[in-house]
């Protein structure tokens, strides 16, 4: 299999525009992320797809691979856009606002398809457990909940499971944006309509499980930072 990994990368984000370009260090988030997937050693190629010449140049002058693209609602159709003129078996989606993704997680998205001997997986993602209320409550968390064989049957916003059954113990999962595509999938994914439960949430792969698709998770114990806020960028650069 010939596997890649793409980087979406929208300039003007939505909750904290310009955040790629922030600095991390001496480098932006955007380059450090890109650089930080080259490094794992897993790709045959990496590229950042993006509608803004700003983070084009910032890719290109720093030595790495970039695709312009048109503007989209979600980094899948821009991945889908970039990739469809280039030959590859799996398309690794690493979201441009996690810089600090390690070997481990990539390594068992990869795995998925590996072993996915009948073709059956359209789209592998992680998932994390979550502890704290204040996290599992959090609508910037977007919670997953999976079959006894780890396939997708929800994500939501909201707080799922809802725990009506006090006396029992229940285990919260977030879902980390992170994705592993069959290219033929992700092409597909492109073409579908949004219908309304994926409109309503703003969560992308819902997408995937309106049309009937299958996605599998992997749990992980990977802590990132995913940089959705001006807080969040503040406790990167504690970890840089």
């Amino acid at each position: 299999m010939k596997i890649i990994a793409v980087i979406p990368a929208r300039y003007e984000a939505s909750r904290f525009p310009a955040k790629l370009m922030q600095m991390l260090g001496e480098k932006t988030v955007i380059t450090t992320t890109y650089q930080n997937v080259v490094e794992t050693g897993l790709f045959d190629e990496v590229f950042v797809a993006t509608d803004s010449e700003i983070i084009f140049n910032e890719i290109e002058n720093n030595g790495g691979k970039a695709v312009m693209t048109g503007q989209h609602e979600t980094g899948s159709d821009r991945i889908a856009e970039a990739v469809q003129n280039i030959d590859c078996d799996i398309v690794i989606n690493v979201q441009g606002d996690e810089p600090f993704l390690k070997l481990e997680p990539l390594q068992q998205l990869i795995d998925v398809f590996k072993e996915d001997e009948n073709q059956e997986i359209s789209l592998a993602s992680l998932k994390i457990k979550l502890h704290e209320k204040e996290e599992i409550e959090n609508p910037n968390n977007v919670k997953v909940i999976t079959d006894n064989n780890g396939f997708a049957l929800y994500f939501s916003r909201s707080v799922i499971p809802f725990h009506r059954e006090i006396s029992f113990q229940v285990d919260y999962f977030k879902h980390i944006g992170v994705y592993a595509f069959r290219k033929h999938a992700l092409l597909q994914f492109s073409k579908l309509e949004m219908k309304p439960l994926e409109i309503s949430e703003k969560i992308e792969c819902i997408r995937y499980l309106e049309y009937g698709m299958k996605i599998k998770l992997i749990e992980t114990n990977f802590i990132g930072v995913g940089i959705d806020t001006p807080e969040d960028l503040e406790k990167a650069r504690k970890l840089i």
